[in-house]
């Protein structure tokens, strides 16, 4: 697979190479983000939005302007009920994907395969945790400052980093959630600044158009240039899923190389021959 990156990745020293260096070093760090639980079918952003507004009886036109706006309608809602709890078990009965189509997944299967130490994920949905259970390989859920304690430090963290639906309280749904962790100081905030430290990081199955992962990708610039020792700073990636010379400058100026499929070749397909070449880098069967 042809690979173009910017930035910190050198010519001599592809992606994939970069990656499987760090994972057998256990210094590799995974983020996944929604586009690899909808490549198993889970409905779109947009079905949360339909929801939001057939049970609040709002107008379709009621969201223009507001950029997606789901944070913001799931703020009305708890406003309008009191609390997200039944919006929340909502989630839960219908962002549901059947365990077998996770099994067939070659995509879940090859993450699983990896062995990433640690993967931090901002879906709500237990996708990558069923993908460990079909597949019999041990893992510790991470959504809050209890669980960081408690976690067995033999095996894979997958860390929920915007809350699991076995908490309530540590969903980060309304746009109050989203804004409170701009400070950037709660458990999981912690955690994650330390490991980002210290490894190697691939960013997949987000949208550059995400401003949440954009600030995510700025928060690990800050942590470095804050530091005064940004040459040492380890290769972060972020798989696209098409060029864009202005989302690759920036991310570049913050030290991410973006990573993007060769032409004609879909994103999701686009993924797994990169995760692919990291396995068989790795000597591992695919």
């Amino acid at each position: 697979m042809e690979q173009r990156t910017t930035g910190l990745a050198s010519e001599q020293e592809a992606p994939h190479e970069v990656l499987a260096a760090a994972i057998k070093r256990r210094r590799a760090i995974l983020f996944v983000g929604a586009g690899v639980s909808m490549a198993v079918g889970l409905p779109s952003w947009q079905s949360l939005i339909d929801h939001l507004l057939d049970d609040l009886g709002l107008e379709r036109n009621v969201i223009d302007g507001m950029h997606g706006g789901y944070q913001m309608l799931a703020e009305y809602y708890r406003l309008k009920r009191g609390a997200i709890g039944p919006l929340r078990s909502w989630l839960d009965r219908n962002w549901r994907v059947d365990p077998e189509r996770i099994a067939a997944s070659e995509l879940h299967r090859m993450i699983v395969q990896l062995d990433f130490p640690v993967i931090y994920t901002t879906n709500y949905d237990r996708n990558l945790e069923t993908a460990f259970d079909v597949l019999r390989k041990p893992y510790a859920k991470i959504s809050n400052a209890k669980e960081i304690a408690s976690a067995d430090p033999g095996v894979t963290h997958i860390i929920k980093f915007h809350g699991d639906f076995d908490d309530d309280a540590s969903l980060v749904l309304t746009e109050t959630d989203f804004l409170n962790r701009l400070s950037f100081n709660s458990p999981l905030d912690i955690r994650f600044r330390a490991d980002a430290l210290g490894s190697t990081l691939l960013f997949i199955g987000y949208s550059m158009s995400d401003p949440n992962i954009r600030l995510l990708l700025h928060r690990i610039w800050q942590i470095w240039d804050g530091s005064r020792h940004n040459q040492d700073r380890p290769k972060s990636f972020v798989f696209v899923t098409q060029r864009n010379p202005v989302q690759e400058a920036v991310l570049a100026n913050w030290g991410i190389t973006t990573i993007a499929p060769p032409e004609g070749i879909a994103a999701d397909e686009g993924v797994k021959q990169l995760l692919g070449e990291i396995c068989r880098h790795l000597d591992h069967d695919i």
